[in-house]
């Protein structure tokens, strides 16, 4: 594999001193969470999503939720006291994050955005998520996602 890449989640966590642990693989189009676990040798609950999302009025927000699992987009938006919560466009994605769908990270995003957490993830021992580039996750524990002040939603089905 390649050397490590310097992305702004990289460097947003080393301005941070957030240990992590880099894992590079072979990226795969629609392979998901499913093939970069598989890669890794890891359980695909321990491997994190990175979603963005969007209400209905058009305000971006972020997911965090485990690869084995989906995001219940009514529950969602009920704990946000909105109308209705869908995916975000690819193009909305990179205009948000800085980062391409499949290799978006939580950590150094260009827009602040709201950052929610499946409250379990909270609970890993260690997880596994994206880097800011396909095929590259890190490994940290779930302490490392308190710069990011992510609320606990339990969205997940």
């Amino acid at each position: 594999m390649s050397e490590l890449p310097i992305t702004s989640g990289v460097r947003f966590l080393r301005s941070h001193k957030i240990a992590f642990i880099p894992h590079l693989y072979v990226w795969e189009e629609h392979g998901g969470t499913a093939h970069s676990a598989a890669s890794l040798g890891v359980d695909e609950h321990q491997v994190i999503k990175t979603l963005v999302l969007e209400t209905e009025i058009r305000k971006p927000l972020i997911v965090l939720m485990h690869g084995d699992r989906e995001v219940s987009t009514k529950s969602l938006a009920r704990f946000l006291g909105c109308k209705s919560v869908q995916p975000c466009s690819p193009q909305n994605v990179t205009r948000y994050t800085g980062y391409q769908v499949g290799g978006c990270s939580p950590f150094g995003i260009r827009q602040s955005l709201p950052i929610y957490a499946e409250s379990t993830i909270l609970e890993l021992p260690r997880l596994f998520i994206n880097g800011g580039k396909r095929g590259f996750l890190i490994e940290i524990t779930p302490a490392a996602l308190a710069p990011l002040s992510p609320t606990p939603v339990r969205v997940a089905i």
